[in-house]
């Protein structure tokens, strides 16, 4: 522990926690002084805009799909999974991964230089809400209500895990971090190890079998969701770090750009379990 210039106590910054934005907000030194400083409401409305931007995503792709795309000529018909199909066209493909790849970008962007995040989280929101919107609406034909059943589990999740913090039954301390990390970098490796795999021709086969184990996919996919809801604790507890240690009121956006981050990935997380049991279950 050492102090700053008010005479405060200030925490130690570990390498361990998560969370690369919040992270990164975590290692500003100074605080607020006379300026105002962040607030609990502060960081829920701007989390409640990242939210509405990424809904403005999903309204313009479905603008797009009545219109612009639905003139489209399709380019090919894809497979995903076993129960979904759907008809691509050239110009909704060049559009969603022009959309991928700018919210790829912004992500990057926004972790490494924290003032343009009012600018690029919103960017990554609205792309987040677009691929969204796709995969609802158009991956999952005949199965949109499987988007609103991942959005009424994530919201479940969320409030779970927010009864587990603020009743102190489960806390970002160092050693949950590491363990957390650990998990992260765990995951990240096989999945490494796993694409590798697929590329030389002796192991893919076996990669082939793995990715067609149904079991095994939804195990993959529990760990991923149990990973994403440990985030929201990390998360929870760098947003009380920066309230209560007098953060400056700019680093509400990071706080909510963090929060929003986790929410929109564990949301992701659990929709593709959903057409993951869906498309088994069809085909038995």
């Amino acid at each position: 522990m050492s102090e700053n210039l008010n005479g405060n106590k200030k925490e130690a910054v570990s390498f361990f926690r998560p969370n690369p934005v919040l992270r990164r907000m975590s290692q500003i030194a100074d605080r607020a002084g006379g300026n105002e400083s962040a607030t609990y409401a502060g960081i829920a409305v701007k989390t409640s805009f990242f939210l509405a931007v990424t809904l403005a995503g999903m309204i313009v792709y479905l603008l797009l799909n009545t219109s612009v795309f639905a003139r489209d000529t399709v380019l090919t018909t894809v497979h995903y999974g076993k129960t979904f199909q759907f008809d691509l066209g050239k110009t909704e493909a060049i559009t969603l991964a022009a959309v991928m790849i700018t919210g790829l970008i912004s992500q990057l962007v926004g972790i490494f230089a924290r003032k343009t995040i009012p600018v690029t989280g919103s960017i990554y929101s609205f792309s987040q809400g677009f691929v969204i919107s796709f995969l609802v609406f158009k991956v999952l034909q005949g199965y949109e209500y499987l988007g609103l059943e991942a959005l009424l589990l994530t919201a479940a999740v969320i409030g779970v895990m927010s009864w587990l913090y603020v009743s102190g039954k489960l806390r970002p301390t160092e050693k949950f971090n590491t363990i957390l990390m650990t998990l992260v970098i765990g995951s990240i490796l096989l999945a490494l190890f796993s694409f590798i795999c697929s590329l030389i021709p002796v192991t893919r086969p076996f990669i082939m079998a793995m990715r067609a184990n149904f079991g095994l996919c939804v195990a993959l996919d529990l760990i991923g969701i149990v990973i994403a809801s440990l985030f929201l604790i990390s998360d929870f507890g760098e947003i009380d770090r920066c309230v209560k240690g007098g953060y400056p009121k700019s680093t509400e956006w990071y706080a909510a750009f963090g929060l929003a981050f986790t929410v929109i990935w564990l949301y992701m997380k659990i929709l593709d379990l959903l057409m993951r049991i869906v498309s088994e279950k069809n085909n038995k």
